[in-house]
């Protein structure tokens, strides 16, 4: 080889080694780019495993960095701490709080997490959750993590429809399920009765639901609530810790279609909480012929409306509507309401309320918002109808449909006056009816409350006794 040659070879191998050095620092370079996020493989890590006895349960989560650059995640922490049930493992290195690490372009990390429950506790929610929190380059990103936490029935939605709520069918076509009180019921999602099936529920049976979920009973599904004085159902979420217990809004609803033909939704005995609307009643697909029959029903604390109708059919006997954030009762679009001994007492402390305690109208609007009238008839007697605002009923009707309404026998607040007897008999107005404590969601009448013996007798005799099962007659009260 010649000098020029040599010179020439060394020139190339000084010039390559140049190339690699830089490329290998360039490749030591931590990216702080803001801008550069982490991937995951799932947004949420779910431990679906139904403890009978005091356990613990492992999944996976894998992080990827996307970018084509070195990174440095600054901190993977369980977001409540050693207070969690969860702990974490990333890489073989355990903790609830880890710190910078890093993590090669395009490359991954693998996080495996634990659960240790113990199902039996019954300060446990039924579903605990808590976040997986991760710092990069001044960005957080979480990742939710959920566990199962008493042992109970599980019902978690895994069909999606495009237009409705995510779902899981419980009774389907020409089935008949039954739900026991041998354990709790937790649903997540909705719990759907298909058409033709039918959901029994049995007496004392709880039925939980988390965030967002609630009970549908599909067009000609049919459901039946069968609760006893001693043993009523009770709806409500899914937390169980005592800042939960009298708070709105943890769920959605009860949702009952069209039921089967020849056949009626029944709720009887049963105490429906917490929710966003207690519920709610619609013709579908199919004008409502049958009925959805109430007797000994408490709905409360709702963030929306208590009972919410649209062209239905409800008969309703000792029933409680209290505390809701907007109406108490709404029934729209028409239909046929017929209530005694009701007690509809509407003291929302969370906020302003600016609807009515009980709200009517005759009508739907078609596609260009024109009011399609239907014929419309209510009755409520023996009742109270009391909030703290100045009108708590409203009507909104329109001429071309038959519809009536009649208060005979009710305790009412209202601005009305001059009340014409063939819609209001025997009513008075703006009488406060003294309940023990609205506060404490006690409607019991206090001893000098003016609905005491208010009653008729004719009209109580069709439900003798009171929600509590206590005897009415012969001076029978207002309200349930």
């Amino acid at each position: 080889m010649n000098r020029f040659n040599v010179q020439k070879f060394t020139v190339v191998i000084i010039t390559l080694l140049i190339i690699f050095l830089a490329w290998s620092c360039k490749k030591d370079i931590i990216d702080d780019n803001p801008a550069i996020k982490l991937g995951f493989s799932a947004d949420t890590v779910t431990f679906d495993t139904v403890f009978t006895s005091i356990g613990s349960a492992i999944r996976q989560l894998k992080v990827y960095n996307t970018s084509n650059s070195k990174i440095k995640i600054s901190n993977i922490s369980i977001a409540n701490g050693t207070n969690s049930v969860f702990r974490m493992n990333v890489d073989g290195e355990p903790g609830v709080s880890l710190n910078d690490i890093e993590l090669e372009a395009h490359d991954s990390i693998f996080i495996f997490i634990r659960v240790t429950i113990n199902p039996n506790n019954e300060n446990n929610p039924f579903v605990v959750e808590d976040d997986l929190k991760f710092f990069t380059n001044g960005n957080e990103q979480t990742v939710k993590l959920e566990a199962w936490g008493q042992n109970a029935v599980y019902i978690v939605a895994n069909t999606y429809t495009p237009g409705f709520p995510e779902y899981k069918i419980i009774a389907d076509s020409l089935q008949t399920v039954h739900w026991t009180n041998e354990k709790p019921y937790v649903i997540y999602g909705y719990a759907v009765i298909n058409s033709y099936g039918t959901l029994i529920i049995d007496p004392g049976t709880r039925v939980h639901f988390h965030a967002n979920s609630g009970l549908w009973a599909y067009s000609d599904g049919l459901l039946k609530v069968l609760g006893t004085l001693d043993e009523p159902v009770h709806f409500s979420g899914d937390r169980l810790e005592e800042d939960y217990q009298n708070l709105p809004g943890q769920w959605d609803r009860i949702w009952l279609m069209e039921s089967t033909p020849g056949e009626n939704h029944e709720i009887k005995n049963a105490v429906i909480e917490n929710g966003f609307i207690g519920i709610q009643t619609e013709s579908f697909l199919h004008l409502a012929e049958n009925f959805l029959i109430l007797e000994n029903v408490k709905v409360q604390n709702m963030t929306g409306i208590g009972l919410f109708s649209r062209i239905y059919n409800i008969v309703g006997g000792n029933v409680v509507v209290a505390n809701c954030g907007g109406y108490g009762m709404a029934f729209t679009g028409g239909g046929n309401y017929s209530f005694i001994q009701t007690t509809l007492a509407n003291y929302w402390l969370y906020g302003v309320r600016k609807t009515p305690s009980l709200f009517l109208n005759n009508f739907i609007l078609d596609t260009l918002e024109n009011p399609i009238p239907i014929p419309m008839n209510f009755y409520m007697g023996n009742s109270i109808i009391y909030g703290n605002n100045d009108e708590e009923f409203e009507t909104e009707m329109v001429d071309g449909a038959d519809s009536t309404y009649m208060l005979k026998y009710v305790l009412l607040k209202s601005e009305r006056e001059n009340l014409p007897q063939d819609m209001f008999d025997s009513v008075w107005l703006n009488k406060e009816p003294l309940f023990r404590s609205y506060q404490d969601n006690d409607y019991r009448l206090d001893t000098l409350s003016p609905a005491i013996n208010r009653g008729n007798e004719e009209i109580a005799s069709y439900l003798p006794q009171d929600i509590r099962g206590n005897n009415r007659l012969p001076l029978p009260d207002l309200g349930a």
